[in-house]
């Protein structure tokens, strides 16, 4: 079991709402309804998950002035006031009805809504209600994503442990696999493991891909059986204390062939070229062009088409997008995975994923086991 994190000094949920409170204050919004629930874990706690985006277990109603709401009902309840310090409400007669009498009794005017989460039959209805309140509906993206984006010193611990234990859990599972195994069957062991040693459960469904198959960047674990002297993608991350981590490693069960060590060393190479281009003040573009360009100089361009990496926090991906597109600047306290690939149809791919912080001269590797990146 993994060793719990101190709470000598907790997360100060508090001062995180009201931050967003005053910037809905400076954009004279009056509240902003937060279905995210990353974000409504970011603001107050609460861990219980969505079923779906059309099944939530809550919404938090945040005016820009006055307490902040937990919405609920009766199924959450006793999670929501054993998690959290916010008054919990329950909608009895459904969230809309409960929506129209605060609009009233906190005199609404504008009313904010993340639109990047929220159904178009919702915002339908939500429509609906302004009409009703002569009130205007204000949609929203990624207000509390750019609070998340630079991590406190707690939530950077809270990050490492989480990549310590997947570091774990891989070296655990790596000990065991023998090539009789079938992808899905590791995948399975990896998942399992990752419960049996306090994780809340995986980040995102664990990708295990050998030989043709590892050409596909986010190939789902088959029957496929894995084999002797052939390439294995294991590309894993886990939520701990509700903060993700993101890994891949690629390696051989047995001996890799002379092909197989060539495009291992270039990724890995245009893995540590990315690492050393991050400081503050880079561009995200210029990130990825230091691993992107190594690659291309290899003659495998066209076989790195995705981005060089992404923002991890309470998601798996969150902003920043380090990608070719993106004009951003990293700033200390951003946390980014880096990632760089080869994909080669009807032969197979290598790619090798770790995870950076950004300090305030350069950045800090998170991941500390480098035993199966260097070959």
């Amino acid at each position: 079991m993994n060793k719990p994190v101190s709470t000598d000094n907790p997360i100060d949920y508090q001062d995180r709402r009201k931050r967003l409170q005053a910037k809905l204050r400076r954009k004279k919004i009056d509240c902003l309804l937060v279905s995210r629930p990353e974000n409504r874990r970011y603001l107050s706690g609460y861990r219980a998950p969505d079923h779906g985006i059309n099944e939530s277990s809550g919404v938090l109603f945040v005016p820009a002035q006055g307490h902040v709401q937990l919405l609920t009902d009766f199924r959450f309840q006793l999670q929501a006031e054993q998690e959290t310090s916010l008054i919990v409400n329950l909608y009895q007669k459904g969230l809309l009805n409960l929506l129209d009498s605060l609009i009233a009794e906190h005199r609404i005017r504008k009313f904010g809504f993340e639109s990047h989460y929220t159904l178009h039959s919702f915002s339908l209805k939500l429509s609906e209600l302004a009409e009703k309140r002569e009130i205007e509906m204000i949609p929203l993206t990624g207000l509390v994503e750019k609070q998340r984006l630079i991590k406190s010193e707690k939530e950077i611990e809270l990050i490492r442990q989480s990549v310590m234990l997947n570091e774990s859990v891989f070296q655990q599972i790596h000990a065991k696999l023998s090539p009789d195994m079938s992808e899905i069957e590791i995948a399975t062991v990896i998942e399992a493991q990752m419960r049996q040693v306090g994780a809340e459960g995986p980040s995102f469904g664990t990708i295990v891909a050998s030989g043709t198959n590892g050409a596909l960047p986010h190939a789902v674990p088959s029957e496929r059986i894995v084999g002797n002297n052939t390439g294995v993608t294991i590309d894993m991350g886990l939520v701990l204390n509700g903060y993700c981590s993101d890994m891949t490693r690629n390696f051989v069960i047995g001996t890799p062939d002379e092909t197989y060590t060539r495009i291992h060393r270039i990724v890995r190479k245009a893995q540590l070229a990315g690492i050393a281009a991050v400081k503050p003040g880079v561009l995200m573009k210029d990130v990825d062009l230091a691993a992107r360009k190594l690659i291309g100089d290899q003659g495998h361009a066209k076989h790195f088409g995705h981005s060089l990496g992404h923002g991890v926090g309470l998601a798996v991906h969150e902003p920043p997008s380090v990608s070719f597109r993106s004009r951003q600047a990293l700033k200390p306290g951003m946390i980014i995975t880096i990632e760089p690939g080869i994909y080669v149809p009807d032969w197979g791919g290598v790619r090798l994923e770790n995870m950076v912080v950004v300090t305030e001269d350069g950045c800090e590797q998170l991941n500390s086991d480098t035993t199966w990146l260097d070959i």
